[in-house]
């Protein structure tokens, strides 16, 4: 495949291959969707889907907020305008309900029927005047804390598409501004998708021509000829081609993940082409130009293979978790690397070639790297200190990283000073929040519905609980139902909006069969066992969440009778924060399968369970580093952090592999091991040192990306490599001196077999 027939060959199917790929090339696609960060193995993820199932989603609304510019709202010629608007958006095809303070209306029952009263009665000045004691009751939950602005909560249909929910999202924009209305803050799912993906588009053209110009810049800087520059360039970019094509043509999305997957591909590669460039520089000066090519890629191919599969499993380890993203993230990623792999083999050899090449790559190759002897004696003579400092920074950085706590927020992300981010802090301080609260109930053993009095002096015990918890939030249950009916036996006077004594219930359970009506169904099942307390509460971050959650399940526990009601949280928000809680063992999963291959792979190649477990040393440290730098930078532990050390440790360990593929052949050449760590760390290490310089030089572009987890990868993984390169050029040596009679004892044996193989054979 190497020598020039077969590089043609291939070089020409690769051709034909590529040309199919544009010719009927796949049309990108971009989505994003938070669910698909939840825990796929999680019972609770199961248990939601139950009750969506009978109460719908609780993260499919639109939040809107209205004001009068610098007017007040309570202004009869804007409030016309808003309800009109309201009218139409009501209509849109995929809108299930809008709820307003312009409509809304009370129950009042009398004795001789039941009839309703519009908490806001907006066609009249007169009426406005009058409506100041009904309205008190939806203070910062229809209309906003400061009096500015009032609330549009439209209720779209539930499991809405990304591109439906664009086409909604702009009927609802066309409607608004037809009627002269601009909203003062909008935040929900459909806008939210939206923006989140347009984002994406603009980051992942911007990180793809970014990582191209890095690239050149990197091999002008190392290969200083057209050639070595134009050649890796066009097999990069040809590999990105069949990368995406292959994830395009599964018919997968590009989602928030794939923003970072054309500068991983580029570095990995680049990478890679790196190891082989530096070794045809040397075969080129003592051997002819076709020779030099079949020797550089038949020599060097097994262990650069061997360094892309162990990267590419780093990757692929994401798949055994248990998150759909990150699954989909892993496996195209890893997918990609290898294919991105077997087209630097298809093509390089026959460019190469084709193309004219000078004797020397780079005029200061040998020059650039004079200090590298003085490094090595350095390692050698500090061999003590070096390992006594790698112990103690661990030690150190373990301490600081248990520190870490696991904390994630929804809109994670996105930088706090995006629109998004800011309109979803307005909705926090003036409406009570934006992220749905949800818990579901279900009637114990011994009651007979959820309307039992006794289960609702439970649930309301539990509301008012709630209240102290989430200060501000106000809640839609069974108990807010009975609220509501009291309040309507009472003229719907706002102050009647309470839990009821018994002899008020006892009159007002002939009107149960009506509660549909004013939104029975939205929390009560059909068989009135089932339920749910519904609210939204700003988004605290999953730490504090949990802490609050905490102590929301302790009071049930010594407070609330389970025989007369069970409680269990449920929704969006926890679930989010159920995959955040879930890093330790995601983490666990990915690093384990890696840990075990890589020892396999130890294992097998160096055939010796001490070189297997010195392999992972180096590239265990680095992990345990990164983690005393989050703590150092108070980068908390989330989903998004906390799959970097897997990505970490598949990308470090090529170099260790590296050198001791290298080590190997420099020991299998006869020279004894000091000398061969010598000749190792000469060549090797300078190889390294520039794969090093690459891959941070690319990983670090990614730190200027908006999105949280891109610019998380970009600042962490930086940070490990430069960690994986001390490892490798300082402490590995330092391990390997001491096996200096291991090997020596080996090599004696296999000395002393062969010479017994002639005498036993006679």
């Amino acid at each position: 495949m190497f020598k020039k027939k077969g590089a043609f060959t291939s070089l020409t199917l690769g051709l034909l291959i590529t040309a199919l790929l544009l010719i009927f090339r796949a049309e990108p696609k971009f989505d994003y969707d938070f669910e698909q960060f939840f825990p796929q193995d999680d019972p609770d993820l199961e248990f939601y889907r139950i009750h969506k199932s009978t109460f719908g989603g609780d993260n499919d609304y639109l939040l809107l907020a209205i004001a009068n510019g610098q007017e007040t709202w309570l202004d009869s010629s804007f409030l016309e305008r808003a309800y009109s608007a309201q009218s139409e958006i009501q209509e849109l095809e995929k809108v299930d309900t809008l709820l307003s303070i312009l409509d809304l209306k009370v129950p009042v029952i009398s004795p001789f029927n039941i009839r309703t009263k519009k908490v806001l009665d907006w066609e009249s000045p007169d009426g406005v005047q009058a409506s100041p004691d009904l309205l008190d009751q939806f203070w910062s939950t229809l209309i906003s804390k400061d009096g500015n602005s009032l609330l549009f909560l439209v209720q779209n249909q539930d499991g809405i598409s990304k591109e439906a929910g664009d086409t909604l999202y702009s009927e609802i924009r066309e409607v608004l501004q037809r009627h002269q209305l601009q909203p003062e803050a909008v935040a929900g799912k459909i806008q939210t998708q939206g923006d989140f993906v347009t984002l994406m588009q603009r980051e992942f053209g911007l990180f793809l021509g970014a990582s191209v110009v890095l690239i050149v810049l990197l091999l002008l800087l190392v290969f200083r000829s057209w050639w070595g520059v134009l050649i890796p360039v066009l097999v990069l970019c040809l590999g990105i081609l069949w990368a995406f094509s292959l994830i395009l043509k599964s018919g997968k999305a590009l989602d928030i993940m794939s923003v970072m997957q054309p500068t991983l591909f580029l570095i990995v590669g680049m990478s890679a082409l790196v190891h082989y460039f530096s070794l045809l520089e040397k075969k080129l000066k003592s051997l002819s130009k076709d020779k030099a090519i079949e020797e550089t890629f038949r020599e060097l191919t097994p262990a650069v293979a061997l360094t892309v599969f162990t990267t590419s499993l780093g990757f692929l380890s994401l798949y055994f978790t248990s998150i759909p993203a990150l699954q989909d993230f892993g496996l195209w990623t890893g997918l990609g690397i290898v294919l991105l792999f077997f087209v630097i083999l298809i093509f390089t050899p026959g460019l190469i070639y084709l193309f004219p090449v000078d004797k020397k790559l780079s005029k200061n190759w040998d020059t650039g790297f004079g200090w590298f002897p003085k490094l090595f004696l350095g390692v050698v003579k500090s061999r003590k200190t070096i390992f006594w400092s790698f112990f103690l920074l661990t030690a150190a950085a373990l301490i600081a990283g248990s520190q870490l706590r696991v904390n994630g927020f929804l809109l994670d992300n996105l930088p706090l000073d995006h629109p998004i981010q800011q309109d979803f802090t307005f909705f926090d301080q003036q409406f009570g929040g934006s992220n749905p609260l949800e818990l579901s109930i279900e009637a114990g053993d011994s009651a007979q519905s959820l309307l039992d009095y006794e289960v609702l002096e439970e649930l309301n015990r539990l509301e008012e609980k709630l209240g102290e918890v989430f200060p501000g939030s106000q809640f839609v249950s069974p108990v807010s139902l009975v609220k509501t009916l009291n309040q309507a036996q009472n003229q719907g006077s706002p102050s009647a909006f309470r839990f009821p004594s018994r002899g008020q219930f006892q009159r007002m359970t002939r009107y149960f069969g009506q509660l549909d009506s004013w939104g029975g169904g939205q929390v009560l099942a059909e068989d009135e066992k089932r339920g749910r307390i519904s609210s939204r509460t700003a988004d605290l971050g999953s730490w504090e969440m949990g802490k609050k959650r905490a102590e929301i399940l302790a009071f049930v526990r010594q407070n609330i009778d389970s025989k007369l009601v069970r409680v269990r949280w449920t929704g969006t928000g926890y679930l989010i924060d159920r995959g955040h809680a879930s890093v330790t063992w995601q983490m666990a999963k990915g690093l384990g399968v890696a840990f075990l291959i890589v020892g396999v792979i130890g294992g097998v190649l160096f055939r010796s369970w001490r070189i297997s477990f010195i392999l992972l040393i180096p590239n265990t440290i680095p992990l345990i580093w990164m983690l005393g730098m989050m703590y150092l930078l108070g980068i908390d532990f989330k989903l998004t952090t906390a799959i970097l050390f897997t990505v970490a440790f598949g990308i470090a360990v090529d170099d260790t592999i590296h050198f001791m593929t290298k080590l190997k052949l420099e020991l299998e050449k006869g020279k004894s091991m000091l000398y061969a760590i010598k000749r190792t760390f000469m060549e090797a290490g300078r190889a390294i040192f520039l794969t090093t310089l690459i891959l941070v030089s690319g990983f670090a572009l990614l730190i200027f990306s908006k999105f949280g987890v891109t610019h998380f990868t970009g600042l962490l993984i930086s940070f490990s490599l430069v960690f994986a390169w001390l490892g490798d050029m300082f402490l590995l040596p330092v391990l390997l001196f001491p096996l200096k009679k291991v090997w020596e004892s080996k090599r004696a044996k296999k000395r002393s077999k062969l010479h017994s193989l002639p005498s036993e054979g006679s």
